[in-house]
């Protein structure tokens, strides 16, 4: 069975690292890019299954990313679960607004709830 490819766009690269062992160790292939403008440089290529993207990047930051790919065809149906500082409402309608499929606080959540949530937008939940 093929890997299922996950796009992690995070600007903490200590962080990301960590999310990535994570996620390989669970069998999941991942690449990780620092900022919104290399994301949506990667996703056409990378053809990601699901990205985790960050919310507050510099350059492009998630809310824009998310946008943009919501309004590509060929990235139009990737799930998008944003993991983000951003804890207010009005963030969390705003993603809900541009159609990420999932929200998550990073304050609020463990590696391995954002894993759990990961597993079940690719149906992969036990």
């Amino acid at each position: 069975m093929e890997k299922k490819k996950i796009l992690l766009v995070e600007d903490d690269n200590a962080l990301a690292s960590v999310y990535r062992s994570r996620l390989e160790l669970e069998g999941f292939a991942v690449e990780h890019v620092p900022n919104g403008e290399l994301a949506l440089a990667k996703v056409t290529e990378y053809k990601p299954d699901l990205i985790l993207l960050d919310a507050m990047m510099p350059k492009v930051n998630g809310f824009d990313v998310l946008d943009i790919l919501r309004n590509t065809p060929e990235t139009a149906n990737i799930h998008v679960v944003m993991l983000t500082a951003l804890s207010q409402p009005k963030d969390k309608e705003r993603a809900e607004q541009l159609g990420a499929d999932d929200y998550l606080v990073k304050s609020q959540v463990v590696i391995g709830d954002v894993v759990e949530r990961v597993k079940h937008h690719l149906g992969l939940s036990k």
